[in-house]
């Protein structure tokens, strides 16, 4: 989500406030690295995803790749996030399918939905919830989601996700003036910056410039739907029918209907693999908890109405209206400073990770609260 029109229009007033925030950040930050502030430190490699704005950039399913990737090579993994706007019977609260959004969050309920052998566990205060986690399942891999400004917890490699638009507009304007978390100083703590955008070319100039300075790779990479699927009652009921008939389910005609931060990209996407543009396009309030008067709204043209996986699991049944939801795959694209795939760079950082956390093991440090310095970085690709 890009700065707001006031943010814009108000820069030149909001920008020595934007100094200020940013100086905060930045003496929260050395303060941790420092020692000075107590954090958690996990045994097992851990990963922190996030992005230096707000608004959608894409991690959870990145956080998603993470997961197939480890139930793929049979490695346990554990997510530790906040569960937004959740309101969890307790913390730490361990995510399951039957878990609500209202208990859970959209996006914890969604990763639990999907990736049945992974544990999410939310809670607002991840340095409990990692030590609680790690008592319990003894994970192999700890994800942060969301977690690069979530410095309580040490982590071995911060992937850092940006917008194209943090390259452009955007770039360098901190709240309350832009939608910057922190400055651009903070990115010099990325082990990789990854771009939600089908290919490099056309901000190749604008990455060299800004941030070919930090030494690390960056790569591309985008959502592709795979297929419908449904969510409603009445759309299992089409899909049984088209899977009788060893048919794809094709949708002449949609509605498409979101809560999210960044509608106009999922609209593209719909409307690429689709074959064409909605008939209409619901847009509301990321996070948004739907009704069944407003899904009964939606469906009152008797179309079939189509949303995110993220959305679907707040969707409440309405009676014979077909709601149906994609199947996405997390696909990387091309590279900037490096040679080879994210695949194979994520394997190579893998390997060094494992050699640290069996490092970590074998000095027979317990796992807790501690106040030491930060861990040594990982090898970065120039």
């Amino acid at each position: 989500m890009s700065s707001l029109p006031v943010q814009r229009a108000l820069y030149p007033i909001l920008y020595p406030f934007s100094k200020i925030y940013s100086f905060a950040m930045s003496h929260r930050r050395k303060q941790y690295e420092a020692g000075a502030k107590e954090q958690f430190s996990p045994k097992a490699p851990c990963v922190a995803v996030g992005n230096i704005s707000w608004g959608g950039s894409g991690k959870t399913p990145v956080v998603s790749w993470l997961l197939e990737w480890a139930e793929r090579n049979h490695y346990s993994p554990v997510v530790l996030t906040r569960g937004y706007k959740a309101a969890p019977p307790r913390t730490p609260y361990l995510v399951t399918p039957e878990s609500t959004a209202k208990q859970a969050g959209d996006e914890p309920v969604m990763l639990a939905n999907t990736h049945r052998k992974a544990r999410i566990v939310v809670d607002p205060v991840r340095m409990r919830s990692g030590a609680w986690a790690e008592k319990k399942f003894r994970p192999e891999l700890m994800v942060l989601d969301d977690g690069f400004q979530h410095l309580a917890v040490k982590r071995d490699l911060n992937l850092v996700l940006l917008k194209p638009e943090d390259l452009t507009t955007e770039w360098d304007r901190v709240i309350p003036a832009g939608s910057w978390r922190e400055d651009q100083s903070a990115l010099s703590r990325a082990h990789a910056f990854l771009i939600k955008t089908d290919s490099l070319a056309p901000l190749k100039g604008v990455i060299k410039e800004r941030l070919g300075k930090f030494g690390v790779p960056v790569f591309s990479f985008s959502l592709v739907p795979q297929k419908l699927v449904p969510v409603s009652a009445a759309a299992v009921e089409v899909f049984e029918k088209a899977k009788e008939n060893h048919s794809p389910v094709l949708l002449k005609n949609y509605i498409l209907f979101n809560g999210v931060g960044e509608p106009a990209q999922v609209e593209e996407t719909a409307k690429k693999f689709m074959g064409r543009a909605p008939c209409k396009h619901q847009r509301f309030a990321d996070h948004h908890a739907y009704t069944e008067a407003e899904i009964a709204e939606m469906g009152n043209l008797g179309l079939p109405l189509v949303c995110t996986p993220k959305d679907a699991v707040k969707v409440p049944e309405v009676l014979g209206i077909e709601v149906w939801t994609f199947a996405l795959r997390t696909k990387f694209g091309d590279s900037m400073f490096t040679g080879k795939t994210f695949s194979d760079w994520w394997q190579e950082q893998w390997a060094a990770m494992r050699e640290v956390s069996g490092s970590r093991k074998k000095t027979g440090r317990k796992s807790a609260v501690v106040t030491t310095s930060p861990r040594p970085v990982l090898k970065n690709e120039k």
